[in-house]
């Protein structure tokens, strides 16, 4: 069972593991659209807010580093009220983090998170350090926890299907993206070959139209046989 929330903005969807047990299977099923929270330094609930579908459409991405920029966009693309709620609801689903007067809460795309076999049950760390970011001390804002707090709501989901289909979209997506990028790269080679073709006539016209400009001035018999009687 997931816990589901309701933050200020319908077009994200929240939702929190109920243990760790239930975080590591969330750890299995995470959306690229996903961004990851928690406390920092300290032990808390795995708070996830998921973007709008296609806010992370990787099918037509070429490299990592056009990769990573999409996913920078992502992250940037959040307004920060709703970074303030995801703040306040993982502060408040910390034992140490809902007592401490501040505390320090990361997030990160869930596509940062590495997960090693010498970790414990639910415990992560980051592929790339760089590539998380440190809301500092956040206080506990009482109101806005209430409110989200009132949307808590229990829910069986089964992710792994939810992850299934969103690949098998993703992989078709990606099939006719470099389908596309296929044929218009045969276009782009076919229209350099033409281009290169018509160049080609292009200077042959102009050789025909000057090889024997002045060479004769009258164009008659006579003059075209004393001609090759000079050649030869």
């Amino acid at each position: 069972m997931v816990f589901f929330f309701e933050c200020s903005d319908p077009r994200y969807i929240v939702y929190m593991g109920k243990d760790k047990f239930e975080n590591e299977e969330l750890l299995k099923y995470g959306f690229p659209e996903d961004i990851w929270f928690h406390v920092d330094k300290l032990s808390s609930a795995h708070v996830y807010l998921r973007l709008p579908p296609g806010t992370v459409d990787l099918a037509n991405v070429k490299d990592k580093d056009a990769a990573k920029q999409k996913l920078m966009d992502a992250l940037a693309s959040v307004p920060e009220n709703i970074l303030n709620e995801m703040a306040q609801l993982t502060k408040a689903n910390s034992i140490e983090g809902c007592k401490a007067a501040e505390c320090d809460i990361v997030y990160t795309p869930f596509l940062n998170l590495k997960k090693e076999e010498r970790m414990d049950t639910g415990q992560v760390g980051f592929k790339d350090e760089a590539f998380r970011i440190l809301m500092r001390n956040v206080e506990k804002d009482k109101e806005m926890v209430k409110q989200l707090e009132k949307t808590r709501e229990e829910r069986r989901v089964d992710f792994k299907q939810e992850k299934e289909e969103r690949d098998v979209e993703e992989r078709a997506r990606r099939r006719k993206f470099i389908e596309e990028e296929k044929a218009k790269k045969k276009e782009e080679d076919k229209e350099r070959a033409l281009q290169k073709e018509l160049k080609s006539y292009s200077a042959l016209d102009g050789l025909e139209k000057t090889s024997n400009v002045g060479v004769t001035k009258t164009g008659t018999i006579e003059e075209c046989r004393d001609i090759e009687d000079d050649f030869m």
